[in-house]
């Protein structure tokens, strides 16, 4: 038997937005071809009453709605069978990195719970021991968004759905680096020439002139990058 298609279920109030880009362009494809599974959870069925109320007013005051943990509970109790940790979407989580999206690709799947309104219950969340994920020192609307982000980063690295093997490896962050620049035909456009070294066919000075770039523009735009990345190379064995 093959492997079975990784798995993403989301937990959400808006079903609809799922699987928007997603179902376009590499991860599309990976959904056409079974090498990814998308499930959406509709938090809301789980709510009870003649209202169905998902949310109420925060305990000790202040503005907005918090997700209900009773309601939220039920939700993540139904979807227990679902391959994958557990993951709250939130501007309080570790920060989504390219090592971070390579784990998750390397699990059988990944649970996402998306918040709304002024988040969810702190209660529910340690019930269940949900790690929480950010994906940068902003605050959305809710964490729609944010799972949309997260999965594009992870499914992309899943096995056959990048065309080139290699291609993950030459991104940005990948080294520790942001990418070098990236040029195509015509090799002179508007006055402006792509780099002589990209049209010798040298391969291994393509190569040097594309680590040398990757430093530069590392070193010039992400200090906090360029400073880790030279940690590493001076502790790294000669």
């Amino acid at each position: 038997m093959g492997k079975s298609a990784w798995k993403a279920t989301v937990l959400t109030l808006f079903p609809e937005a799922f699987p928007g880009p997603l179902g376009l362009s590499l991860a599309g494809k990976g959904l056409e071809k079974d090498i990814w599974r998308l499930e959406t959870v509709d938090v809301r069925d789980f709510a009870s009453g003649r209202h169905r109320s998902v949310d109420d007013t925060p305990l000790g005051g202040g503005a907005g709605m918090v997700m209900r943990p009773d309601v939220v509970d039920r939700a993540i109790s139904a979807t227990a069978d679902r391959p994958g940790p557990l993951v709250y979407l939130s501007p309080r989580g570790r920060a989504l990195t390219a090592q971070k999206a390579r784990k998750l690709a390397a699990e059988p799947g990944l649970r996402l719970l998306c918040g709304r309104y002024e988040g969810v219950d702190q209660r529910v969340l340690d019930k269940h021991g949900v790690a929480e994920l950010s994906i940068g020192d902003y605050v959305l609307s809710g964490g729609e968004l944010a799972a949309l982000v997260v999965l594009d980063a992870v499914v992309r690295l899943l096995p056959g759905v990048m065309g080139n093997a290699e291609s993950p490896e030459e991104e940005s962050f990948e080294r520790g680096l942001l990418e070098y620049p990236q040029y195509t035909r015509p090799a002179l456009w508007e006055g402006r020439e792509v780099p002589e070294v990209l049209l010798s066919g040298h391969h291994a000075a393509i190569r040097d002139w594309r680590r040398a770039e990757a430093e530069e523009t590392t070193r010039r735009r992400r200090p906090d990058l360029w400073a880790r990345y030279r940690e590493r190379q001076a502790e790294a064995p000669e």
